[in-house]
């Protein structure tokens, strides 16, 4: 709101600046010098003419871009995000946030894809609407991406570790789960921000399951989950397929069952925090002897197909996407891709 640019009289102050219409006004006082932008002498009232008395957020740290009347925070790697100005009700005082865990490592040897960091974010919301901000420094930590998997002499396997939180505004998002392969130890894919996929099992009598997504339980105002679980692996040995991890948006296929449907990593979720729709939180897919698994959108690394010949790939950086899983014998599953942490507020 502004004061109005012809005619002004004192109740058009007061309300602009928040008292009541009828109050007294001292012209000498330093609301009155701030909303007239007179810091000495005497205060015409035409000098009180079109004036706002709107405070917006102000802020430094990390990579910040524009856009429309929002400043874009962006931060790849751990940083600070020091807010100078807090605002007020009559500008901004609040911030959308998206924080993005490191994504979880692929198994190896029949290993299956690791799941997804945890995604938690309020965006969109208005601009007094969101996460309360004070004028103080805020650490930004991001999570790395958990290893894959690495299989020794023939017959090994190794689970991949889990990626690590990212956090910031004392927002928290847990990394991914690490998957598992077909005699690692454990043979269940780990729990996380989105959970690990299982290796394939030898016969249908050794079900695997899935590490739990959203573990522990968060959400946040735009995001029900943080994640989801990772595929589980069970059925007839000659089917020959390792699960998927866990994604933002969607549980990891399957394992151990034929056709494209099986395998898959879950799916990530888009956001437009920065100014434009990107996945963020995909699941890395299973291993394969026949087949191509699909990655989840967002980040996630390819399983290896033994045949036609796809190697495994790890998570995307900056997307918390989990890694691929290895089905060689030798060799490791793709690492997980590192967290991110955007942050978004009305400048003006």
């Amino acid at each position: 709101m502004t004061t109005p640019t012809g005619e002004i009289g004192l109740s058009d102050v007061n309300i602009e600046l928040g008292n009541p219409s009828t109050s007294q006004i001292n012209m000498d006082s330093a609301p009155v010098r701030g909303l007239a932008d007179v810091p000495s002498g005497a205060i015409a009232m035409s000098n009180l003419q079109g004036k706002s008395n709107a405070q917006f957020v102000a802020a430094t740290g990390g990579t910040i871009t524009t856009d429309g009347d929002f400043k874009v925070h962006t931060f790849d790697s751990s940083g600070t995000f020091t807010v100078t100005n807090a605002g007020n009700a009559a500008g901004s005082t609040t911030v959308d946030f998206m924080v993005v865990a490191g994504g979880g490592g692929g198994g190896a040897n029949a290993g299956a894809g690791g799941g997804a960091g945890g995604m938690l974010s309020n965006f969109p919301e208005p601009a007094t609407g969101g996460q309360p901000v004070t004028t103080t420094a805020y650490p930004v930590s991001i999570g790395g991406g958990g290893s894959g998997g690495n299989t020794g002499p023939p017959g090994g396997g190794a689970v991949g570790s889990s990626g690590s939180d990212s956090s910031a505004l004392s927002i928290t998002s847990t990394g991914g789960g690490g998957a598992s392969g077909q005699f690692s130890s454990p043979q269940d894919g780990l729990p996380g921000g989105s959970g690990g996929g299982a290796g394939f099992t030898p016969g249908s009598g050794n079900p695997h399951t899935g590490g739990s997504g959203n573990t522990p339980p968060k959400s946040a105002p735009a995001t029900p989950v943080q994640g989801h679980n990772g595929g589980n692996n069970q059925g007839p040995e000659f089917q020959r397929v390792a699960a998927g991890g866990g994604g933002a948006a969607q549980a990891g296929g399957n394992g151990n069952q034929p056709g494209p449907g099986f395998g898959f990593g879950g799916d990530g979720r888009p956001n437009s925090i920065t100014g434009s729709a990107t996945f963020y939180g995909g699941g890395g897919s299973g291993g394969s002897r026949f087949q191509e698994n699909p990655a989840g959108d967002g980040g996630g690394g390819n399983g290896e197909a033994q045949q036609p010949g796809r190697g495994v790939s790890s998570g995307s950086s900056n997307t918390g996407g989990g890694g691929g899983g290895r089905w060689s014998s030798f060799g490791s599953g793709g690492s997980g891709g590192s967290g991110k942490v955007v942050i978004r507020y009305k400048f003006q």
